[in-house]
């Protein structure tokens, strides 16, 4: 036992050594010469800062996010954008800037997060209303209600004028990432925090109402502060980065392969690989059609379309 622990922590070390090498890279990469010009390293400090800082905390609440939703509804295909709940955020963020354009971005934020917990408590509403026999109808069920939300979205655009502010906000990219306009993101530590204060309550509610219930655990509170969580976490990366489709699906799948199902054990990989992942397409994304740059969602689109194939087959020839 005493010998499987010390390979993991080294294995542990090895990750946070290359992840920190790609966050390195990362600060490297792009257009201006920062060594060259004359105020290049203040550019340095106003742009690849804060985007570094921005992938690290957006790559860790997203993943976090699919691995705390998978483990509460007992389904591997769901998250974030497979939930409809980046959708309910997006609505949110348009209601607001149609009711109130001069809001600011703290308040946009709260309206994101908002819509996100009320769509997020209705799929999980309708989870415990409806027994599904195949665990592929619940991702189904989610992306049927996400894109009823994202059609009241494009409406509303259509119908105000704003469809390119709605292009904006869902072609998720780091490209617009400067000092003074992604501070927000430090909540999602927070955030990420309380899970894994929480975690172990989070676990038992993973294993049924019954069981929690009879361990003494609040079933329908925990519930609840998991919801809250995951709202917060996507209402806030919606509002500063935009939508990273499949990252939630990706990490925790990879992470639950490896090492099996444990919140609190697999918490601290899901968000390193996370973290891994969201800079890896990023740097993609910046170098392959340089000077311009493609959205990291794009990149993490393609990656994470292949890998929900893989999962779907790999699940069939489990069973």
């Amino acid at each position: 036992m005493r010998t499987r622990r010390g390979a993991s922590g080294w294995l542990f070390g090895l990750a946070v050594v290359a992840t920190v090498g790609l966050l390195v890279l990362s600060l490297t990469v792009g257009v201006y010469d920062i060594t060259g010009s004359e105020d290049g390293w203040r550019m340095f400090a106003i742009t690849r800062v804060p985007r570094t800082i921005s992938l690290v905390l957006a790559g860790a609440a997203m993943s976090m996010c699919g691995l705390l939703m998978q483990l509460l509804t007992q389904n591997r295909f769901v998250e974030p954008t497979t939930t409809g709940t980046t959708e309910w955020a997006g609505l949110g963020l348009m209601l607001v800037y149609l009711l109130s354009p001069g809001a600011s971005i703290f308040v946009r934020m709260l309206g994101a997060i908002a819509m996100a917990f009320l769509g997020t408590f209705v799929f999980f509403l309708f989870l415990r209303r409806v027994a599904l026999k195949s665990s592929l109808i619940v991702p189904i069920v989610g992306i049927m209600m996400g894109s009823v939300v994202g059609a009241v979205s494009s409406y509303i655009a259509l119908r105000f004028d704003m469809l390119q502010q709605l292009g904006i906000w869902f072609a998720g990219s780091f490209t617009s990432v400067v000092r003074g306009r992604y501070e927000l993101l430090w909540i999602v530590l927070i955030v990420t925090v309380v899970v894994f204060i929480v975690a172990d309550r989070f676990t038992v509610a993973g294993l049924g109402k019954d069981i929690a219930t009879n361990v003494g655990v609040d079933y329908d509170r925990v519930i609840l502060l998991g919801v809250a969580m995951v709202s917060i976490a996507t209402g806030v990366v919606t509002v500063v980065i935009g939508s990273l489709p499949f990252l939630g699906l990706v990490v925790p799948n990879i992470v639950s392969m490896i090492r099996g199902d444990n919140l609190r054990g697999n918490l601290p990989w899901v968000c390193l690989l996370g973290i891994a992942v969201v800079t890896l397409c990023d740097l993609i994304g910046r170098t392959i059609i340089q000077p311009f740059e493609v959205p990291v969602s794009l990149i993490l689109g393609v990656f994470g379309a292949v890998f929900f194939v893989f999962l779907v087959l790999w699940q069939q020839r489990r069973a």
